[in-house]
């Protein structure tokens, strides 16, 4: 790893190609720090709309920056146009993963053939960033060969390459792209580490570390960072598990203790749903996967794994420990998304809870502040009413989950559930209320917590 901090060339104009959930608040975000942006997508839809300075995505904070700096912001469907008139290009295309588990590359292939093509006819020193998360080896020996080969030109000396991944939560894009814990460049040449570097000295306001490394060593960090932390809720949920069984048992209180020990830390050491998401359960097959290929062995990460798998069978068991065969029965559910401050149900622990439910044949009523309309697209209709409050949702239910911790939720009294439930129970997997408040006056149950206690 290596620290630069020599001037270099200044950056101008940027251009973004995906300007989705995560490529269009860097873009966004970018333009509010004084640079011009150009984002590219095939999706004409969301193109015209950024060009109107509409915002066509969720993303808290996202309309406010698109609406203040939609001068400086503009979008295409046109690769050469945004290349030739740029200095720097970020891929944040989809890298899907695969039956094996792995990424594949295909979208990231094809956004470096048109960037080769367009730097056929270019002199200036053009850098193209692949921001998508990729496995190992894919910067090298992928997408190198592929803007060598289509621009005729050589890395490092006509055009520089890094693979430089962004570390963002959905739901808090703009606060990470401006105060990153770190930032990590695999680069394929100085020159271009050392733009990316001072580009970055710019646009974060944190002032944070740039670690700067080979794109295999970079490739492996990027995965290595989020199956640690994934290895770490598995942890906390597993200390949960064995917390309720124990007289007096209470999660937050063995996590408390250990989020002081400075090896580990409180972050992500709650103790409560599993891990979902776009980005953690897959890097996490592909570590697994990675591993496989290279002839060794991922025991932990195949454990963390089965043990996320395992947190919505433990949901729903506990929800019959308290109502007994739960078929015809009706549960609510507060909280669809993987997490709060986005509409994203991909690998939700909640929406794959409550599958679990269905498969057991309960009826669910669904409240989320942002996720309803995906969840409804996964989950259907049928034994599933999709409401638009809370005071709806809990209505005439025999239990309640309190499944994703958004705010709107925590201004809730043991009083709302009294009054709209058949049976006011509540099964709180986040410990988000007073626990004694609400058991002189509710059933409540406490993931994490044991019952008695």
């Amino acid at each position: 790893m290596r620290i630069y901090n020599r001037k270099v060339v200044a950056i101008k104009t940027l251009s973004v190609i995906g300007i989705g959930k995560l490529g269009l608040p860097l873009a966004a975000y970018y333009a509010s720090r004084g640079y011009k942006v150009i984002g590219v997508d095939v999706n004409k839809s969301i193109v015209e709309a950024v060009n109107k300075g509409i915002c066509p995505i969720y993303e808290p904070g996202l309309a406010e920056l698109l609406k203040d700096h939609h001068g400086r912001l503009s979008a295409t469907t046109d690769n050469k146009f945004a290349v030739e008139n740029s200095d720097i290009t970020f891929i944040l295309v989809p890298t899907p993963s695969e039956k094996h588990g792995g990424f594949s590359t295909k979208y990231a292939e094809e956004a470096a053939r048109n960037i080769g093509a367009a730097l056929k006819d270019k002199n200036d020193f053009h850098i193209a960033v692949l921001t998508s998360t990729v496995m190992p080896g894919a910067t090298e020996t992928v997408i190198k060969p592929i803007l060598e080969g289509i621009s005729g030109k050589k890395c490092g000396v006509d055009f520089g390459l890094c693979y430089n991944p962004e570390f963002i939560a959905l739901g808090s894009v703009i606060k990470d792209l401006a105060s990153p814990d770190a930032v990590l460049i695999g680069e394929s040449d100085t020159k271009s580490g050392d733009i990316l570097s001072e580009l970055y000295k710019t646009v974060c306001i944190n002032n944070p570390p740039i670690a700067r490394m080979s794109p295999y060593n970079a490739e492996v960090a990027k995965l290595a960072l989020n199956i640690f932390v994934t290895t770490k809720i598995s942890l906390a949920n597993a200390f949960a598990e064995i917390c309720e069984q124990l007289p007096g048992g209470d999660i937050d209180a063995v996590t408390k203790f250990l989020g002081l020990d400075s090896r580990i830390g409180s972050k992500y050491l709650k103790g409560g749903l599993g891990y979902g998401g776009p980005c953690f359960p897959r890097d996490n097959m592909a570590f697994i996967t990675l591993a496989q290929q290279l002839n060794t062995q991922a025991w932990l990460q195949q454990a963390t794994h089965e043990v996320n798998r395992h947190q919505n069978e433990r949901i729903a068991r506990l929800v019959e420990s308290k109502l007994g065969n739960i078929e015809n029965k009706t549960i609510a559910i507060l909280g669809i998304t993987y997490k709060p401050n986005t509409d994203v149900v991909e690998a939700s622990a909640a929406l794959e809870t409550a599958k679990e439910l269905l498969k057991k044949g309960a009826h669910l009523k669904i409240y989320d502040p942002a996720g309803n309309d995906n969840a409804q697209r996964v989950l259907g209709e049928k034994n599933v009413v999709y409401t638009n409050s809370v005071k709806e949702c809990l209505k005439g239910t025999q239990l309640c989950i309190l499944a994703t911790p958004w705010d709107e939720f925590k201004r809730l009294a043991p009083e709302d559930f009294i009054a709209n439930m058949k049976e006011p129970l509540l099964l709180d997997c986040w410990r988000l209320f007073d626990r004694a408040a609400f058991a002189k006056k509710i059933g409540y149950l406490a993931l994490g917590v044991n019952s008695s206690t």
